[in-house]
């Protein structure tokens, strides 16, 4: 049998995918959906009943509810069953986020124990270590947490000031510093903390227990959002952790820190997508409730175009979170059958998938942040109002922006990720860029347009690619070295990248539906990829020129604007009816129908 081929990360620029390489949720099998229906479940009975004595902080309830989780499973759902886990694939792991997400501050809870507070020690423990953390906290016996961030190392984390000297005994590490913004931090038991040996340049990684002499906690943080999710500030004195409690090699914290982040920030794209089908549900049902000049205002257009947006943008964020969850799911089969630990080379697979990684982050909490503000507006003066759960999203969506990472930032690291593949002959990034510029001096006019819905479709895709290409090769030879100081151009670029992502994955699941379900049941679906084609290329003219006008002139500026102008040609869309049509459904169905 032929072995498969592997995608690599961010090849999408250079190559096309196909949909047998796509997963969709519309193949979600009966195991799956059964997971998926326990999650359910467990917030409609356990945590939205509670929402309020939740975002009170009410003593000991998120302990609670994370150890009922537990005993359902649904801690475990990763996890290996060695250790009392269910073993599940990445995409499985990704759908039961994507229902938990919904579940404000219960979701944040519960992603940080499942994720950065458990993989860690899963994944770069040794054997002993993994036996005596990960059971406990797959059945949610103990509850995890993840110490980076410090007072002045926040994005910048390998600048943390946290130090780890090992005793004169040989027996101890002595750590001393301070950790910020640590979720779960009011009742974790077992703790990741990133410090630095001695004067090493790079950080180490260490497990350190709730019960250490030396821990000292502050009070819990007033925040704008997520109120109920524990967040405090924690301090080491002096604090004897056993040599034996070194997670992974000295100075392997920092990629431990990065590899566990590309993971946490792909699975928020998936929390997003409950939030944001829970933000529509709630916004339809609103509409559909409320008259005004004697009619529900979901009959006016302008509420029309608002719902049908929400709904855009929640399935241009599930058909790309899907899509990755597939490629990692590969890329995880691959790295760990060519290796010897599987832990390490399961988190290789997302060391290799950063940029998708950070396309799903980016674009997701925006999605959620434009989901949850007209979300807002929809209710009106009683969106404003803490009566409504609306309130709640609203509040809680804006710190996707910020954790795992601010979305500046994975912008920045999003370029230079599909730059140093280039660099390294991963991908023939410039290579393709300069058959681009070479087509464009030939170019008379816009390219010719392929026939068919999805043919079209995929080739205004494959046009926008080349205007991304072209700009990563004109701004490498322009700034060279000093191309990490042009923030806004690299942000501009990054946008293009993003836009070209989620519309090519809006048209491959588009495509996939159509294989099974014919084009009659996927009608709606192909005005949402009218849509959001048409206006990704849009986005893309627009960020383009932005970038180009910041730095080319002459020869290269006059053969950017006529590739951008040429590459972003898409045929017109009536998007007001086709708006109306995915609003309709939703309003005859009164909830996500997507």
């Amino acid at each position: 049998m032929e072995e498969k081929k592997l995608i690599t990360g961010g090849e999408f620029l250079i190559k096309d995918t196909d949909i047998a390489d796509v997963f969709i949720p519309e193949e979600l099998d009966e195991e799956q959906r059964m997971i998926g229906e326990t999650c359910t479940d467990f917030l409609e009975t356990e945590v939205f009943p509670v929402a309020d004595r939740i975002d009170a902080q009410e003593e000991g309830l998120m302990r609670s509810l994370l150890e009922k989780s537990g005993e359902l499973g649904l801690l475990g759902i990763a996890i290996p069953e060695e250790y009392e886990g269910f073993g599940q694939s990445f995409i499985t792991t990704m759908y039961a986020s994507e229902i938990m997400g919904s579940g404000y501050s219960f979701a944040v809870a519960y992603s940080c124990h499942t994720g950065i507070g458990t993989l860690p020690i899963l994944y770069y423990g040794n054997e002993e270590q993994r036996a005596k953390y990960i059971p406990k906290l797959t059945t949610g016996e103990m509850v995890g947490a993840y110490c980076l961030t410090e007072p002045g190392a926040g994005s910048d984390a390998n600048s943390g000031k946290t130090k780890a000297v090992l005793s004169e005994d040989g027996k101890h590490y002595i750590i001393n510093g301070a950790k910020m913004w640590i979720t779960n931090g009011g009742f974790a038991d077992v703790m990741t903390v990133f410090a630095k040996i001695d004067n090493d340049r790079v950080l180490s990684a260490f497990i350190l227990d709730r019960d250490m002499p030396g821990i000292t906690f502050n009070p819990e943080e007033k925040k704008m959002g997520i109120k109920g999710s524990s967040t405090r500030q924690i301090f080491f004195n002096d604090v004897k952790v056993p040599v034996e409690n070194q997670l992974g090699k000295r100075g392997e914290g920092f990629r431990i820190a990065l590899n566990i982040l590309h993971m946490g920030r792909i699975k928020l794209g998936a929390n997003v997508i409950g939030s944001a089908k829970t933000a529509i549900t709630q916004s339809v049902v609103y509409a559909n409730e409320r008259k005004q000049f004697n009619c529900h205002i979901s009959e006016f257009g302008a509420i029309k175009h608002k719902l049908a947006e929400q709904v855009i943008r929640t399935f241009a964020t599930e058909c790309s979170v899907y899509r990755a969850s597939q490629a990692l799911d590969d890329a995880i089969a691959y790295y760990v059958a060519k290796g010897d630990d599987k832990g390490r080379n399961t988190m290789e697979a997302f060391n290799h998938f950063a940029i998708e990684a950070a396309v799903m982050k980016v674009y997701g909490s925006e999605a959620l942040d434009y989901v949850v503000d007209e979300g807002v507006q929809i209710h009106g003066g009683m969106g404003f109002s803490a009566e409504m759960m609306i309130d709640r999203g609203y509040r809680d969506s804006r710190i996707n922006r910020i954790f795992e990472g601010t979305n500046e930032i994975n912008r920045l690291l999003l370029v230079d990720a599909v730059l140093k593949k280039g660099t390294k002959g991963v991908l023939p990034v410039m290579e393709e860029a300069e058959k681009a510029f070479e087509e464009v001096k030939s170019l008379n006019g816009s390219p010719a347009v392929a026939e068919g819905f999805i043919e079209e479709k995929m080739q205004y895709v494959a046009n926008m690619k080349k205007v991304v290409l072209m700009l990563l090769k004109a701004v490498s030879e322009k700034f060279t070295r000093k191309l990490v100081q042009e923030q806004e151009i690299l942000s501009n670029i990054s946008d293009c990248i993003i836009q070209v992502y989620v519309a090519e994955s809006v048209v491959l699941r588009l495509k996939k539906m159509e294989t099974m379900k014919g084009e009659e049941e996927t009608k709606l679906y192909r005005d949402m990829a009218d849509v959001f084609v048409y206006d990704a290329a849009s986005n893309v003219h627009k960020f383009a020129l932005d970038a180009t006008y910041s730095f080319a002139y002459g020869e290269v500026r006059e053969l950017l604007e006529k590739g951008i102008a040429a590459y972003t040609t898409v045929a017109g869309v009536n998007v007001k009816e086709a708006r109306r049509k995915i609003a309709d459904r939703l309003i005859e169905e009164n909830k996500y129908c997507y």
